[in-house]
């Protein structure tokens, strides 16, 4: 699963990196994307990138990924809490959709402690994945 920050760097600022991110992702792994991520990502365009929305639904067209959905009504308590709240259904999600690996550059979801899944930024995923 992809964080909003991970899918801005993907697609606004473009990089060897994070082209070899959307290689390896697409050659041998399955994209999470949950809706809460894609909302986010559509209001970041909006408010920073607004002559880019064109940019941002081609992305999404041609990259291969499942969309999951974070329940509107999710009672956080049971979660590991997340310094930012606004994140909270984020790691939620990922934890009720069972994913892997967890992509992201938002230091709250990285010095979290937790085994699934694994959090990671796109330099860490490179390295082990």
């Amino acid at each position: 699963m992809l964080d909003t920050n991970v899918f801005v760097s993907m697609i606004f600022f473009p990089s060897d990196q994070t082209r070899e991110l959307v290689r390896r992702l697409a050659g041998r792994h399955r994209i999470v994307v949950c809706d809460y991520v894609t909302e986010e990502l559509r209001l970041v365009t909006e408010r920073k990138f607004p002559m880019k929305r064109a940019v941002l639904d081609q992305f999404f067209r041609e990259l291969p990924f499942e969309l999951v959905y974070t329940p509107q009504a999710l009672d956080l308590s049971g979660f590991p809490s997340v310094r930012d709240a606004k994140d909270s259904p984020i790691l939620a999600t990922a934890i009720l959709e069972d994913v892997d690996v967890f992509v992201t550059g938002d230091k709250d979801f990285l010095v979290l402690d937790i085994e699934i899944p694994d959090i990671v930024t796109i330099a860490e995923f490179l390295e082990k994945y």
